[in-house]
């Protein structure tokens, strides 16, 4: 086993050193704070497509969704998985193009940025507002992202968490700050495939070591509710966990409307070198999303059948999320060749984490370095300084994320639906406010804004712990509330400069060529 883990290990060390060295590639084509922070909008359509993807998906997909099908079965996982589906062929199909072509004419190069100049917002409010909204939920998905990371090494080796955690963020911390945007960008590429190639590995032989596909279906048919689309299953009980109705159906779907505020997605929008081919990049999103999802649940399934079969232990809670790192450790013992390929799967737990989180951490630093200190508070820089400070921004946000990260037993699923709900429900509206309704003004958007987030930790904490109908999730009446706030104080407030309008019609205009 010994030898097992020492090709383990070397098959993430390689994985780790490859991504350093695309960060000191990409650290000398960085020479402006529009190169750090959207590669000087370079990006071909695959790197797009798959980017946007990998740094969507984070540890979630390897972790948080197979541990949840694993313990209650089909239902939670895959009413989410169909909502994010639909959430990202719709967010491509609407949004991608739109969002590319007004930021290019508005010179625009944050989501901050651009919703402020998208409504002349000469105080820069929107822009201040939608920073400190950024930080405020990214700090914690990072820190889900490092805490992921931590879970991998101490499941594998039952190293310290805390150290083998802060080491990781270290890695992605040091190749983000020097490669910057385009750097997160193509190693999410590199990592989007290394995730695929864990998944249906691991598919494969779980399925194998399970007894087969027929062994997985008696399994899961034999655990009341696990199956069901409309009850959970109660691991504890053993028996069906109630119903889920259309109420619960569609807090599990409000999931896909977390993709039209998600600003590290946006921002691989907003990058593309051709707007003329996003239709491209949208087919091979939504086709690489549909796959890697379906086989997420279906792992957690399978995962479970494994336990039965006595070939993993049983898992309860948050260590249900490191069902596949205990299919890998299996795969390990089967040989070298065994062991290399179970060091690429969790090369790929650690590509799905780091993908998201460089997306993040970018995304964070240029919030302050650019939208706070630059525009909301005037401190003039120059290129070279920006940097610095974006690259210093980086490295403070990464310390408060692995201080919150320090806890091992924090649940990766429950961080990053948070978060979600956040960014969903504060951006969400006003990015679609912003690119489709000419009428909508700063002061509805703000409003909504204010309104969407601080919903999102009243349902969360006071609302939601009541249960009942009351107990969906806090994404989708956060952002209701944030559509309706927007519209009233649009339409009672004076419609849109001139200048706005005319802007925003020579966008449609520009659109239609």
């Amino acid at each position: 086993m010994e030898s097992a883990i020492v090709l383990i290990l070397a098959a993430i060390a390689i994985y780790l050193v490859a991504m350093l060295l695309v960060g000191v590639y990409y650290s000398k084509k960085n020479t402006s704070s529009d190169d750090f922070y959207l590669g000087g909008r370079k990006l071909g359509p695959l790197v797009t497509a798959m980017s946007a993807e990998a740094s969507d998906m984070s540890s979630w997909l390897l972790m948080g969704l197979p541990g949840v099908a694993y313990l209650t079965g089909v239902c939670d996982a895959a009413w989410t998985a169909i909502g994010l589906a639909i959430g990202t062929y719709v967010n491509w199909l609407i949004v991608a193009k739109r969002i590319r072509v007004y930021s290019h004419r508005i010179n625009a190069i944050t989501v901050p940025d651009f919703l402020a100049k998208r409504y002349h917002d000469d105080k820069n409010l929107l822009s201040c507002i939608a920073a400190i909204v950024i930080v405020v939920f990214f700090v914690p998905y990072t820190a889900s992202g490092f805490a992921a990371c931590g879970k991998l090494f101490t499941s594998l080796m039952g190293l310290p968490y805390v150290p083998t955690m802060i080491v990781c963020a270290l890695v992605i911390v040091v190749y983000t700050a020097m490669g910057g945007f385009l750097a997160a960008s193509v190693t999410d590429l590199v990592q989007s495939i290394v995730m695929s190639v864990a998944l249906l590995v691991v598919l494969g032989f779980g399925v194998n070591q399970a007894g087969g596909l027929d062994a997985v279906m008696a399994n899961a048919q034999s655990m009341a509710g696990y199956l069901s689309m409309t009850t959970t299953h109660d691991p504890v009980a053993g028996t069906a966990a109630g119903g889920y109705g259309g109420v619960t159906i569609a807090s599990a779907l409000a999931w896909g409307l977390g993709y039209f505020g998600m600003p590290h997605i946006l921002l691989r929008f907003m990058a593309i070198e051709d707007e003329n081919k996003l239709a491209m990049s949208r087919r091979i999103a939504s086709i690489w999303v549909v796959i890697s999802m379906g086989v997420a649940v279906v792992i957690g399934i399978v995962g479970n059948a494994m336990t039965k079969a006595g070939a993993v232990e049983a898992l309860t809670g948050s260590d249900s999320e490191t069902i596949i790192v205990k299919i890998a450790m299996l795969l390990s013992s089967f040989g070298p060749a065994a062991a290399l390929i179970a060091g690429i799967i969790l090369a790929g737990i650690l590509a799905a984490t780091m993908s998201t989180a460089d997306s993040q951490l970018l995304a964070a630093s240029s919030s302050v370095s650019q939208d706070l200190v630059q525009d909301f508070f005037k401190v003039k820089l120059t290129e070279k300084s920006s940097l610095m400070v974006a690259r210093g921004t980086l490295a403070v946000i990464s310390l408060i994320a692995i201080f919150i990260a320090r806890d091992p037993n924090s649940s990766v699923f429950g961080i990053v639906s948070f978060a979600w709900a956040g960014f969903g429900a504060t951006f969400g509206p006003a990015i679609l406010a912003a690119l489709f309704w000419k009428r909508s003004n700063k002061q509805g958007v703000l409003a909504g804004m204010v309104a969407g987030g601080a919903m999102v930790f009243i349902w969360k904490y006071l609302v939601r712990p009541l249960g009942g109908i009351l107990g969906i999730y806090e994404l989708l009446p956060a952002f209701i509330l944030n559509t309706v706030v927007m519209v009233v104080v649009s339409l009672m407030t004076p419609a849109p400069e001139e200048s706005i309008v005319k802007e925003f019609d020579g966008t449609v205009e520009a659109l239609k060529k």
